[in-house]
């Protein structure tokens, strides 16, 4: 599930266009609202991005959290470890985007919507 955790995030969070920008803040479109990816078998992961550098997300019933960071042009995740599972890093590009916009992620549909849902 870790392997799934890392392709849906890393699609969710980034394939934005670079023309759009919010007060230098390029994560603040998610602050309060929802990133939903959508694989090709049809599962959603749901993250959920706060301004103060955390996540939390859930994928079917397996529930993640961990912290980002922008890094020049990339936000690096990190996952907090679970029972199970080690904590694991990584690092996509990024760039902001609006609520309301659907885009291609890696391997996934990705749509940013209002609120947490």
């Amino acid at each position: 599930m870790r392997t799934i955790h890392l392709a849906a995030v890393a699609a969710t969070a980034f394939a934005f266009p670079a023309s759009f920008a919010v007060a230098d803040d390029i994560m603040a479109s998610r602050y309060g609202n929802t990133t939903i990816s959508t694989d090709a078998n049809g599962v959603q992961t749901r993250t959920y991005y706060n301004a103060d550098g955390t996540f939390t997300g859930k994928q079917g019933t397996e529930n993640f959290a961990g912290t980002w960071k922008l890094d020049g042009g990339n936000v690096c995740l990190t996952f907090a470890p679970a029972p199970s599972k080690p904590s694991y890093s990584f690092c996509v590009p990024a760039s902001a985007h609006k609520v309301g916009d659907t885009w291609a992620g890696v391997g996934s549909t990705v749509t940013l919507v209002k609120g947490i849902q």
